[in-house]
């Protein structure tokens, strides 16, 4: 896909090169569109997707890469909503400008590494209260996450004990020096009030192996619920089907296994 196709089909050049054969997922049987939510400082855009003329889907929230609100993320929500679910993915970096619009890595990253983890897990909140407000049933709320995305769904799973069940895609388990991260998923290990599935890529530059088996005997040492599958071989952004990362394999299993941990949590039925 040429770089003016992938930013007109809505992807963002700051993600890279978008590959031909990325996956699209139709609206056939959802209903899906944009909305806004209301936040202390203002509206928060945010797509979602759910089944159509299903009263009280259960509601889970798709925590986006650093990249913004583009097409992968909202293809994952309407996935989603084929599952059964009421998925939102809110633009949570809305306060910063449309991040799908940024070119340049350089340029994005000091915008997303601004945002604070108490401003995050508000925005969160405010979704399920949304969500909620639509004829959402967020008695069974799940959270999934991709990238920095990943390590939302850490940060959440300690903050929210309404929610059911999260599942962490290659998120971070230890951050950078950050004033606006008090704690990273590492130090909340013993907070953790929903059980987690994280993936991981073996082959992941920025996530060492050791890092996620120290976060495994963390939880494990708390007597949290978590469970971890590492993908050999696998690099960061195996899920990523529009990006060169992206390894069906591993990105199917990972999928199917999040279905199921979602099951056996009450999240989907």
């Amino acid at each position: 896909m040429t770089a003016s196709a992938a930013i007109a089909a809505g992807y963002t050049l700051a993600a890279g090169p978008v590959r031909a054969d990325v996956i699209k997922t139709d609206t056939a049987g959802l209903t899906a569109g944009d909305a806004k939510i209301k936040v202390g400082d203002g509206e928060m855009p945010a797509y979602f997707a759910r089944p159509a003329g299903v009263s009280n889907p259960p509601v889970i929230l798709v925590a986006m890469e650093i990249f913004g609100l583009h097409e992968y993320v909202k293809d994952v929500t309407r996935r989603l909503a084929k599952l059964g679910a009421f998925a939102v993915a809110p633009d949570y970096y809305f306060r910063k400008g449309d991040l799908t619009k940024i070119t340049d890595i350089q340029q994005l990253v000091p915008l997303v590494n601004a945002k604070p983890d108490a401003e995050l897990l508000s925005d969160l909140d405010a979704t399920v209260a949304w969500a909620k407000s639509q004829g959402g049933d967020t008695s069974r709320l799940g959270i999934v996450g991709f990238c920095r995305g990943g390590r939302t769904v850490w940060e959440y799973a300690a903050h929210n004990s309404a929610l059911k069940a999260g599942a962490a895609f290659y998120g971070p388990p230890v951050d950078p020096q950050n004033p606006a991260w008090p704690k990273s998923p590492m130090q909340l290990a013993p907070e953790m009030k929903a059980p987690v599935i994280g993936f991981y890529g073996e082959a992941d530059t920025g996530i060492p192996v050791s890092q996620v088996e120290a976060l495994k005997a963390a939880l494990a040492e708390n007597k949290k619920t978590a469970e971890f599958k590492i993908y050999p071989g696998a690099p960061h952004g195996f899920h990523a089907d529009y990006r060169a990362s992206y390894r069906k394999e591993a990105a199917e299993d990972a999928w199917a296994q999040m279905q199921a941990w979602f099951k056996k949590y009450g999240v989907l039925s």
